[in-house]
């Protein structure tokens, strides 16, 4: 990314509306949570999709899959692209086209064609690289952890409000007269067009930087783009500690994705829970983005005040350790309410690791931000595609082998018989995940920073000053 003159806030003052970066991390967020809200808009639909298009198991599975997939592809273009053409523009232009599939999705009659609009959906899980550049290229280096985990993680919010918020948008449709068979339809098209007016909103409410957007500081001199100050997306991907935070972030983010997706069943085959009951603990799950992700960035800025640089590295991996630790845990358990206790801690530990992840991703390389940020969050959609992939393979094989063992037994018993294999066999894919996890905090501490890096961590950070969240302008 071109340099340009630097003067980032160095503090998050969440009411201060006319400061340029906190009127940017506010609908950044926004954008982030109605993509999240979208991409996974069909999840609470499910039973009905399944239904209404005569989906086999197979192609319920692929659906998940297919919709963290595309997004592995648009991740890694989009940070190349926001280096380029600035935040702005490519949140604006993503939020719009990629509303075109979530409308599309309610209008779908086969199979084939709701995989097809589940895989382009996934498209808009690219926003989230979007919104930790546009959050790296407003706050200082004191402040940026705790402000990309925030934006972070109140959009992530997304992906739990929508087991609210989308019965909610069905039921009201359903009040005009439209069949409830029919409910999911409207509400994916309404999703849709609402994130194509923020869209609108994006472009005429936002800047680039602090200083103007990325066209107009070309024309006028001010943001140079010399060849010294170029850096190729070769580059970013021969520097080593892009790859590891591209494993660690798969090993947070992506296996967050997958719990988040497979653990309903989970519940309800391991303690017999209800299926509403069993969705209410995932959304509290959800909800912890509220403040958890955040936890991550602040400590991540915290121990990077106190040790440097190496100190965001070693949060990064002690917190990473614990979450796999949290997740092995809780596959062993078989009490309801010690599992819920490891649940709660896996889930705290899990986001957090996303927090701390890009509290040291804006310092890899500060003239390509977007292509390290594009790299590191495909890497999340790459751990949970082999996630789901571990748990689908171990799942359907254990339960072809109960139906084939209880066949003639009647339904009921087959059914059991089923949900045990299936529960057994999740288990052991949580504790193979969560060891796979420990090794790759492990792997974490490889990362090195030089002198060069950690001056730049220490700029426009007047007195030392720490992170700091504030309510209300400053005066």
């Amino acid at each position: 990314m071109a340099q340009i003159a630097q003067s980032k806030a160095t503090k998050l003052s969440l009411l201060d509306f006319k400061n340029v970066s906190t009127r940017t991390f506010w609908i950044t967020s926004i954008s982030f949570f109605l993509c999240f809200f979208s991409w996974f808009g069909i999840v609470p639909f499910m039973p009905d999709v399944v239904k209404d298009l005569g989906l086999t198991p197979d192609q319920k599975w692929n659906s998940i899959i297919l919709a963290v997939s595309g997004t592995v592809f648009a991740r890694l273009l989009i940070g190349k692209l926001c280096d380029k053409y600035g935040p702005r523009l490519c949140y604006t232009w993503l939020l719009m086209l990629g509303a075109i599939p979530v409308i599309l999705c309610g209008l779908v009659q086969t199979p084939m064609q709701f995989l097809i609009c589940r895989l382009f959906i996934g498209f808009i899980g690219a926003s989230f690289v979007i919104t930790q550049v546009h959050t790296s290229l407003m706050f200082a280096p004191n402040i940026v952890g705790t402000a990309n985990a925030t934006s972070a993680g109140w959009g992530n919010l997304g992906g739990g409000a929508n087991r609210l918020g989308m019965p909610l948008i069905a039921a009201t449709v359903v009040s005009f007269g439209v069949a409830e068979g029919e409910a999911w339809r409207y509400s994916m098209v309404v999703a849709g067009v609402i994130c194509f007016l923020m869209g609108l909103v994006y472009f005429l409410f936002t800047k680039d930087t602090l200083q103007g957007n990325f066209k107009d500081l070309r024309a006028s001199g001010e943001m140079v783009n010399t060849k010294k100050d170029q850096v190729g997306f070769l580059t970013v991907i021969k520097d080593y500690r892009t790859w590891i935070l591209f494993l660690v972030y798969a090993a947070c983010f992506g296996i967050e994705l997958t719990v988040y997706g497979t653990m309903d069943d989970y519940l309800q085959n391991t303690f017999q829970l209800e299926r509403v009951t069993a969705g209410n603990i995932v959304l509290s799950f959800a909800l912890m983005n509220i403040f958890a992700r955040t936890l991550g960035g602040f400590f991540g800025d915290r121990f990077g005040k106190l040790k440097g640089l190496r100190g965001r590295v070693l949060f990064l991996s002690g917190i990473l350790a614990i979450q796999g630790t949290m997740l092995m845990t809780f596959s062993t358990t078989t009490s309801i309410i010690v599992g819920i206790v490891f649940l709660i801690l896996f889930s705290l530990s899990v986001q957090m690791a996303e927090g701390a992840t890009f509290s040291v991703v804006p310092f890899i390389n500060k003239k390509a931000i977007g292509s390290v940020s594009g790299v590191v969050g495909a890497g999340g959609n790459v751990g949970a595609f082999l996630a789901a992939m571990l748990l689908k393979s171990q799942s359907a094989v254990a339960e072809k082998a109960a139906i084939a063992a209880n066949e003639g037994l009647g339904v009921e018993a087959i059914k059991s018989a089923q949900s045990a294999a299936s529960s057994a066999a999740v288990s052991s894919g949580y504790f193979i995940i969560g060891l796979i996890v420990v090794t790759t905090a492990i792997v974490a501490l490889a990362i090195k920073f030089s002198n060069e890096d950690e001056e730049v961590s220490e700029e426009n950070i007047p007195n030392g000053e720490l992170a700091t969240i504030k309510i209300g302008a400053d005066n």
